[in-house]
């Protein structure tokens, strides 16, 4: 699946550059940005993707998503250590309260009232995982944004800005698919690939994938670090739990109870004090 989501995305990004910069690949962006993008989109798009989707299996894509909710705490960590970002007390308590209401949701009390895990550990690690890697991936994003703006003509700056978090973000899916076909190859996996061309309903869902998530959603997500900090923009997107529950109660039949949409609240609130404190 991730092979072909990123494939896709990478054909999408062509037409997208093609029909606003003229060519079918990113420009401008200098082999230094290129690098730091590529590593961006290894750690984003290929072992954070590979992650959370055995993740969706394992454990559901809401519980998952709630997981998620600690990528704003990676990011904001790694954009203090890596690009000087403030991070004080209030960030920190900010982390508390989300990994609280993580607790709520995936802790239950066992036999003898010893705390054990509703969910299975292995789906937690990777959740966490997959949280760690897309807050690492979108600070790596963000020190290469900022290299890719300055190395644009300035005659041209003002025309080409609004593309190019899209023309960085082809960058990190041609890195993902490439770390994807390797993958395949190696283990010989090449033959199953092809062959889920031939479920037409999943292929096509696929597609409504990659428009909303690598292309339009990453696409955003990388345009708001023009504007504020990492740990901000990610907490901007650490909502998706709380957008999960109904959906997935409705189309999987996920039960819902009270310790989940609590949990749910409680993390979605520690991460909401990242940019209101």
């Amino acid at each position: 699946m991730n092979l072909w989501r990123m494939a896709l995305s990478v054909l999408m990004y062509a037409v997208m550059c093609w029909l606003f910069l003229g060519r079918p690949w990113p420009v401008y962006a200098g082999a230094g940005t290129w690098g730091l993008l590529a590593l961006s989109g290894f750690i984003g798009f290929f072992l954070g993707d590979l992650c959370l989707l055995r993740s969706y299996v394992l454990i559901g894509a809401r519980t998952t998503q709630l997981f998620q909710t600690l990528a704003p705490a990676s990011a904001a960590l790694f954009g203090w250590i890596l690009m000087g970002q403030q991070l004080g007390w209030k960030s920190l308590l900010a982390m508390g309260i989300t990994l609280i209401g993580i607790g709520i949701t995936v802790l239950g009390q066992g036999e003898r009232h010893k705390v054990r895990l509703q969910i299975p550990l292995k789906g937690v690690l990777l959740g966490i995982a997959a949280a760690v890697c897309q807050g690492f991936g979108l600070v790596i994003s963000g020190i290469a944004l900022s290299r890719y703006m300055t190395e644009i003509p300035a005659d041209v700056v003002e025309s080409v800005a609004p593309v190019i978090p899209f023309s960085a973000n082809m960058i990190r899916c041609i890195s993902g698919f490439l770390a994807a076909l390797f993958m395949m190859v190696v283990s010989r996996r090449m033959p199953q690939v092809l062959a889920a061309t031939r479920d037409r309903k999943s292929m096509l869902s696929l597609v409504i994938v990659v428009i909303f998530g690598p292309v339009v959603g990453v696409g955003f997500s990388l345009m708001a670090l023009r504007y504020t900090a990492a740990g901000i923009a990610s907490t901007l997107q650490a909502l998706t739990p709380i957008l999960l529950i109904l959906p997935s109660h409705w189309m999987f039949g996920e039960k819902l109870t009270w310790r989940s949409l609590i949990g749910a609240l409680v993390s979605v609130a520690g991460v909401s004090l990242f940019f209101l404190l």
